[in-house]
């Protein structure tokens, strides 16, 4: 049969009203618990409500790309079953629209969304991911230690309100273990400078740093020289991995600039490599959810087995969520290559969801 426009926009409108049904639902209950748990957390610490509640809603845009594919998955189902007991899907096919045909339009629907998801959503919420983690670090954790890392070098933040030093390295080995060329600037209650120390490597050991060859100046400028110089510090190398910014905090536009400048640095950019790599698979991601719920709710909405589509849904979306978490381990452990982690969840629901279209279309 000849397409039709008019049917195309009306099953890509009904789509998009099941996935912001159900997307709005989930999210507002994920939002709930996520604020009474937030709650839970700041008791007795003196935090205004008002603030605890901003900080939610912070974190809401990041919560939601989390949830978003299972909102396509359930949405889908949803607009499918609607369609189905309407007997509108009936008269569809009974026009000669093959379930191909009647697919088009929400996959259409949901690869577009993936794409503004990762080109517009991701960097909004890696925005507000950032001001999050920071006010977390203000008001539940105290001053954590910061790590950032640049083209020349990398700058890590240690201490507490009353001592601080901010140590800036050139290049580093033995994931942050080791520096080089460091220079340390130390500073007091109220951020008043109160020293500086040049040396030509830091080696972390436990409370403190052993600093090479190091030069230390006071705040008015007076040089002594040290051939090791102990800094006392809380860090650890795990500290100083865990200080490294999230994957979920750097915009995707960003994200191969901070690759870059890590691996140059000397650390493991393998995480963000892979959190960039599934960005990139999220549109397709998005289409396997769509293949997965039409293989689940066409035929089994006409026989009335709606209960049934709800729960093979559910526990679809909950076993590409584990498969997804397995990968990334795999991946962000080395046993597979990353690009084979990231594509291989959205590849296994896209071919198992087709298998059972064409199951029920062909078979």
């Amino acid at each position: 049969m000849i397409w039709s426009w008019t049917l195309y926009r009306y099953l890509a409108r009904q789509f998009l009203i099941g996935v912001g049904i159900v997307f709005s639902a989930i999210m507002f209950l994920a939002w709930s618990i996520a604020l009474v748990g937030l709650l839970n957390h700041t008791a007795g610490r003196h935090i205004d409500t008002s603030l605890v509640i901003g900080m939610s809603l912070l974190e809401l845009p990041n919560l939601g790309l989390s949830l978003l594919p299972f909102a396509v998955l359930l949405g889908g189902v949803y607009s499918f079953v609607r369609l189905s007991r309407s007997h509108e899907l009936l008269a569809i096919r009974a026009a000669g629209v093959s379930a191909w045909n009647l697919l088009a339009p929400s996959l259409s629907v949901a690869v577009l969304m993936g794409v503004v998801s990762v080109l517009a959503i991701t960097p909004v919420s890696a925005l507000l991911l950032q001001q999050y983690a920071s006010l977390e670090a203000k008001y539940l954790h105290g001053q954590a230690s910061q790590l950032d890392v640049s083209q020349n070098g990398l700058w890590l933040r240690q201490g507490d309100r009353e001592h601080q030093s901010v140590i800036h390295a050139l290049r580093v080995a033995d994931q942050g273990v080791r520096l080089y060329d460091a220079i340390v600037f130390l500073y007091g209650a109220k951020d008043a400078f109160t020293g500086r120390i040049d040396a030509r490597s830091a080696d972390l050991k436990t409370g403190y740093w052993d600093l090479d060859q190091a030069y230390v100046s006071d705040a008015v400028g007076h040089v002594k020289f040290y051939p090791h110089y102990r800094l006392a510090t809380t860090l650890t190398p795990q500290h100083i991995q865990e200080s490294f910014a999230p994957p979920t905090t750097i915009s995707f536009w960003n994200l191969p600039h901070f690759i870059d400048a890590a691996q140059a640095a000397g650390f493991s950019a393998t995480r963000y490599v892979l959190y960039f790599d599934s960005l990139l698979m999220l549109p397709a991601m998005f289409a396997a959810m769509v293949f997965m719920a039409a293989s689940f709710s066409l035929r089994l909405a006409r026989l009335g087995g709606i209960g049934r589509v709800v729960l093979y849904s559910v526990l679809c979306g909950f076993g590409v969520y584990f498969f997804s978490d397995l990968t990334r381990a795999l991946g962000e452990s080395g046993i597979v290559p990353v690009v084979l982690a990231a594509s291989a969840p959205a590849a296994a629901a896209i071919l198992l969801g087709m298998t059972l279209v064409f199951h029920q279309e062909d078979g």
